[in-house]
């Protein structure tokens, strides 16, 4: 059995899925850590917050969207180690919010088919959740 020195770090996550079967992704800013790089939308989980919680806040932050506690449904989550921390990372799956879309951060946004999301460089946590959704959405 080993164990991991690193700090824990939770991160939720969302697959927003369009009426076509597409998933939105998020480009990371210049100035951020793994710039360039795409990922789902969301963030940290701050102490004292549910995932859900911290996944409703983050998309108004990022996103201008509203999402609703009975609008997303948890799916599957990514577990990975990084250099300088461990990454547990829910993803939860949404086809219903409200608003437009308003990338606030200075992300781009793209919608993609389950299909051709390896097409884009994501974090290396990302990568094991792109066969569910594809297994999910064909």
């Amino acid at each position: 059995m080993t164990t991991c020195d690193k700090p824990l770090v939770l991160v939720a996550a969302a697959a927003l899925i369009d009426a076509d079967n597409r998933v939105l992704i998020a480009k990371r800013p210049p100035g951020k850590p793994m710039a360039g790089l795409w990922e789902f939308p969301g963030g940290k989980v701050k102490p004292g917050e549910t995932p859900e919680n911290a996944l409703i806040r983050e998309l108004q932050e990022e996103l201008g969207i509203e999402l609703c506690d009975d609008c997303m449904a948890p799916y599957v989550f990514a577990s990975h180690t990084y250099d300088d921390f461990h990454l547990l990372m829910p993803l939860y799956i949404s086809r219903q919010w409200d608003g437009e879309l308003i990338p606030k951060e200075g992300q781009e946004l793209k919608w993609v088919r389950a299909m051709r999301l390896a097409d884009y460089p994501m974090p290396e946590a990302d990568l094991p959740l792109i066969p569910w959704l594809r297994d999910l959405l064909g």
